[in-house]
């Protein structure tokens, strides 16, 4: 047996007719290379997912903390803050381009060609970051390089986790493909970690020291990383879906024109399924850390700290739900964390508004690390199930960055500019958290559930002609189990 067709085996082929197991499904223990490759785009997938949140985490973290003084050092304090959330905010604009761009390459060249050209961009864009002259060194020229580099990295970031997200649907076993499609989300807390555990390090700095020179070495340690991310991506597989569509000849010349065509209507619930994930994480990782140091007074350590042992909780959270969505339905454990979240919103802005540090660690840790990620645990498999196979990677990438723009991207900007507005109150940041969670609640009743997809199929989800938590169609049921 050829090593492509191993693969097709463990990850989503039946077993061939007249076969004397054809009624037993192939096991993926049962193939060892099909289990080595697995574990590398396990670990691959993982290390960039960690990258792009470390990237990420960290230039909102700074956003919050020490970008204003460091970039608009003749601004005031507030509209220092606000140009800040401003830069950060221009990545978000670049990253539905990027997703447009390499995701079109990703269902063209391949899933491991793109993902390794992304890492690049995106890990080589944040480095430098670490090398910019401040504001007082080089007065407009310092934002102008930011801003620069956050398109860059943007632009970068906008296909990787569509691309990471699309390929370990892609290998993982059908019955269990929630729960390995998670793991390598796991990697979004392990990078969320690190930069808060960065951040609460140099909170015990002395401020003119980390003003000087100290804040550059969390953004240069980011070449370590990518190098990492680069070795283990050059020794993993292409995905078994691609490979199977490469011999068919079935490579689509156009995946964005297929995409406009026929899947507006799954783009659409992409969206509407992110806005409460993707806006709760931002808000609460950038929105609610500043709250609590420039409105509250809490000590700068603090949020950095909360956020860190959000991420904690998240590394159980994540796969676990990806877990419960193999059982019970992804629409259904979505459908709980974003009623979880909307439950929580006003309840939390209310007890950050309490200035207790206790507090404020709790209520962080908890609304990110449960109501954030168990919508992420479910959403993991959710979203590549939602294509066809022929623009998968380009549906993937559109629906999670466009969404990342009207939710993640702005909202820490529109919540400083309402803090501004409004003297300070924290009602209009809770409202803001409700409108998203009622938005992706919503979304879960429409959507169909996808749990068990044959992802060799080139239609979408929605054109499917049984919804529902029992519908499988009849080649999955002969697919492996783990």
């Amino acid at each position: 047996m050829s090593p492509e067709s191993k693969i097709q085996v463990g990850a989503d082929s039946k077993m061939p007719e007249g076969s004397s197991e054809s009624t037993r499904p192939v096991r993926a223990s049962d193939d060892p290379e099909y289990a080595a490759n697995l574990k590398r785009a396990t670990l691959a997938s993982s290390i960039g997912s960690a990258l792009e949140y470390y990237d990420f985490a960290l230039y909102g973290l700074a956003s919050a903390l020490i970008f204003g003084e460091l970039f608009f050092p003749a601004m005031g304090a507030s509209a220092a803050l606000m140009a800040s959330f401003g830069t950060y905010a221009v990545g978000f604009l670049a990253r539905p381009v990027g997703g447009l761009f390499f995701g079109a390459l990703g269902d063209r060249l391949g899933r491991k060609a793109v993902l390794m050209i992304t890492i690049a961009i995106m890990g080589g864009a944040s480095t430098l970051i670490g090398v910019l002259p401040t504001g007082a060194q080089v007065g407009i020229w310092a934002p102008i390089l930011l801003v620069a580099l956050r398109l860059l990295q943007g632009f970068g970031a906008g296909a990787e986790q569509a691309g990471a997200t699309t390929l370990m649907a892609e290998y993982s076993p059908t019955r269990r493909r929630g729960f390995f499609s998670a793991l390598p989300f796991v990697g979004i807390m392990v990078g969320t970690l690190m930069a808060s555990g960065v951040f609460a390090i140099l909170g015990q700095i002395d401020r003119d020291l980390l003003l000087d020179w100290v804040w550059r070495v969390p953004f240069l340690a980011s070449v370590f990383l990518i190098a990492v991310a680069v070795f283990i991506r050059l020794r993993m597989q292409e995905s078994p879906t691609f490979i199977k569509l490469e011999k068919q000849d079935q490579i689509s010349e156009s995946p964005f024109r297929e995409l406009i065509g026929s899947s507006m209507p799954s783009v659409l619930r992409g969206i509407g399924l992110r806005m409460a994930e993707n806006g709760g994480s931002y808000i609460f990782q950038t929105l609610g850390i500043s709250y609590v140091t420039t409105v509250v007074g809490v000590s700068k350590s603090i949020g950095p700290l909360a956020i860190a042992c959000g991420a904690a909780i998240g590394m159980l959270v994540i796969p676990i739900s990806g877990a419960l969505s193999d059982r019970f339905g992804r629409m259904r454990v979505y459908r709980f964390g974003a009623a979880l979240q909307l439950v929580l919103a006003v309840p939390s802005w209310w007890l950050l508004s309490l200035g207790s540090p206790v507090l404020v660690v709790a209520t962080l840790a908890v609304s990110y690390g449960i109501g954030v990620n168990v919508m992420l645990g479910a959403q993991c498999a959710a979203l590549p199930e939602l294509f066809g196979n022929r623009h998968r990677y380009i549906g993937v990438a559109v629906a999670r960055e466009t969404s990342a723009i009207l939710a993640g991207g702005i909202a820490p900007f529109v919540g400083a500019l309402l803090l501004s507005l409004l003297n300070n109150s924290w009602v209009p940041l809770a409202i803001y958290v409700l409108v998203l969670s009622v938005i992706t609640f919503a979304t879960t009743f429409v959507t169909p559930e996808t749990r068990g997809r044959d992802l060799g199929l080139a239609w979408d989800a929605m054109a499917d002609p049984v919804h529902g938590p029992d519908a499988v169609t009849t080649e999955s049921k002969d697919r492996v189990d783990a």
